[in-house]
């Protein structure tokens, strides 16, 4: 029965943002480097930030530091959806969030300070690797609840974070896919949505890294891990500034130059992902060597797959600054 009145408390809050959205104007308007063509409600992925609130009040008052930097680095990214941020201040934001959730860990100790430093550099590339991701209507939500479900699956029996977390979690990302993976989304998930979830994510999966041991939980978030950071190595060879909006991951292409439905790619995504977390929860595999096999696969594919699409992406612009 409660997570059912939280279920419609969620749906209440996103339609009230909704209201709040169209009032103040808060939308994400089209330009070249985007893949949608029509003015749509940006921000609707503070559900996230609402669900985890939700989460502490209705159970206890848990992970209250963890709570205190998703506030922070949400609330953040939620300003920079209205108005644009320096990266400094981000960052600043994103690691400050970071050692907070590190504090909850409790893996905070001048002993090791060295590997806390190398686990704080790499988190904070994985929440921004997943908003570069967020570019096509459904590929946040969907591809967070494909990270959702194994987890879900092995706290069943592991116990290693708090179930109530993991279903909270799921019932602000089907709310939030509701009105996302469809055709015509009625709201974008903003900094303030994908920023807000992966850390949310991250920090169930960092919960289970530190109870096993076992840094190959990392291959959960896999399939979002080799388009952001290929194409983030593509773009330095490009000599391009990463600062700036692009159309160049892999999804972009398979969207726009081949004009696949945006609902069909971002499912593309989350099967792959759930078919590569079932192969690592259930194949009698040692999980280093799986994480391995995954990563040269997934880094092959994408380099086949621009090798013969990336041309498309050139014709694109091109044309489009002919127009212009």
């Amino acid at each position: 029965m409660i997570y059912f009145f939280i279920f419609v408390i969620l749906i209440l809050l996103e339609l009230a943002y909704f209201r709040i959205a169209d009032r103040f104007n808060i939308i994400d308007k089209p330009n070249l480097r985007s893949s949608h063509t029509s003015i749509v409600l940006r921000g609707g992925g503070i559900i996230f930030l609402f669900g985890a609130w939700l989460f502490w009040a209705f159970f206890g008052l848990q992970y209250s530091w963890f709570i205190l930097g998703l506030s922070l680095i949400g609330l953040v990214s939620f300003i920079d959806d209205i108005h644009s941020l320096p990266d400094s201040v981000r960052l600043v934001a994103q690691f400050t969030a970071m050692f907070l959730m590190f504090y909850q860990f409790d893996i905070l100790n001048w002993h090791d300070w060295w590997m806390v430093l190398v686990a704080l550099i790499v988190c904070v590339g994985i929440i921004n690797a997943y908003n570069f991701m967020d570019g096509i209507n459904g590929i946040t939500g969907g591809y967070s609840i494909a990270v959702l479900l194994p987890l879900m699956y092995l706290n069943s029996s592991d116990g290693f974070i708090s179930q109530d977390y993991l279903y909270v979690v799921g019932l602000s990302l089907l709310v939030f896919c509701f009105f996302n993976f469809r055709k015509k989304a009625k709201c974008f998930a903003g900094d303030v949505g994908s920023i807000s979830i992966a850390f949310i994510l991250l920090f169930a999966i960092g919960k289970l890294i530190i109870m096993t041991g076992d840094l190959s939980y990392l291959t959960f978030l896999a399939v979002y891990g080799a388009d952001a950071v290929l194409t983030i190595c593509h773009r330095i060879q490009l000599h391009e500034n990463l600062g700036e909006a692009h159309r160049k991951h892999a999804y972009q292409l398979l969207a726009n130059e081949l004009k696949m439905p945006h609902v069909l790619v971002s499912t593309i995504y989350m099967v792959l992902q759930l078919a590569i977390s079932a192969g690592l929860v259930f194949l009698p595999v040692n999980h280093y060597l799986y994480m391995g096999i995954i990563i040269v696969a997934l880094a092959a594919a994408y380099l086949v797959f621009m090798k013969r699409n990336y041309h498309l992406h050139e014709e694109y612009l091109r044309s489009k600054l002919q127009q212009s």
